[in-house]
């Protein structure tokens, strides 16, 4: 989970899943053309995100082929919707440290 949250704790690489969400499966090519990064720094945000298991990398001859894992990602969005429904469920009582 904490590799989760670490590949979605920076900006262009919300902007990465935001375009893969709305887009058929692209190349980094594809990724570079829509943000203003270069090329070597589209492809470590997009290792970042398949490494957590959040977009999947698919090699193929000419390009490499990427796309959002939308199971990963709703499956993540359901465990952090638990936790924090957990978490913050009981208020203050929960945590009197605090």
């Amino acid at each position: 989970m904490a590799a989760r949250f670490a590949a979605l704790s920076h900006p262009a690489r919300i902007e990465i899943l935001r375009y893969l969400s709305g887009s058929n499966a692209c190349c980094c090519k594809d990724v570079v053309a829509r943000l203003d990064l270069a090329q070597s720094t589209v492809s470590q945000h997009l290792k970042i995100l398949v490494d957590a298991g959040l977009v999947r990398f698919s090699p193929e001859k000419q390009r490499s082929r990427y796309e959002v894992d939308h199971a990963a990602l709703t499956a993540f969005s359901r465990t952090v919707a638990g936790l924090v429904e957990h978490c913050c469920a009981g208020g203050e009582e929960q945590n009197p440290k605090a």
